[in-house]
């Protein structure tokens, strides 16, 4: 069984991964997102978001990994590796290219939004977060096939 799964039981809480080298923007995602009722796991890079993911160059010790994640936010411009090549890594990894990735940023470049959505990103939402992005969010939660139970996830449409 690969470190990251997608599917959720009744009683679990969505689990998503909010990735951004900002600490006052990775305190609102993970706010917005615990007041949802999701468990948050944070990280302020790129690269530390593949150590978690179990996806980093040469991983030998998965023991700091986190499993069950159901979602990725991540920021755009980040150091050493961007969000967009953060999205790349994850979907050319065979254990997480069905995680839904959210690519947020604080600048509206059309070209920018355009390619992220073909790399596979499912939204790409604009800076800062609000209650009403993390609803529109829920439907991506849902990947295993079956309808999306609006009691069971964060977040409603």
């Amino acid at each position: 069984m690969s470190a990251v799964t997608m599917g959720l039981n009744s009683d679990e809480k969505p689990h998503v991964l909010a990735v951004d080298d900002s600490v006052l923007d990775r305190k609102i995602i993970e706010r917005l997102l615990t007041n949802s009722s999701c468990k948050v796991t944070t990280a302020e890079n790129a690269h530390g978001a593949l150590e978690l993911l179990g996806l980093a160059d040469g991983q030998q010790n998965f023991s700091n990994t986190v499993s069950g994640v159901n979602m990725i936010i991540t920021d755009y411009c980040m150091p050493g590796m961007t969000g967009y090549e953060l999205l790349k890594k994850i979907k050319e990894s065979p254990t997480a290219k069905e995680i839904p990735v959210v690519v947020v940023s604080s600048e509206n470049v059309q070209t920018r939004i355009e390619k992220c959505l073909e790399e596979g990103a499912e939204e790409f939402l604009l800076k800062p977060l609000r209650q009403s992005d993390v609803k529109r969010l829920k439907g991506h939660l849902a990947k295993d096939g079956s309808p999306a139970d609006e009691e069971m996830f964060c977040v409603g449409r």
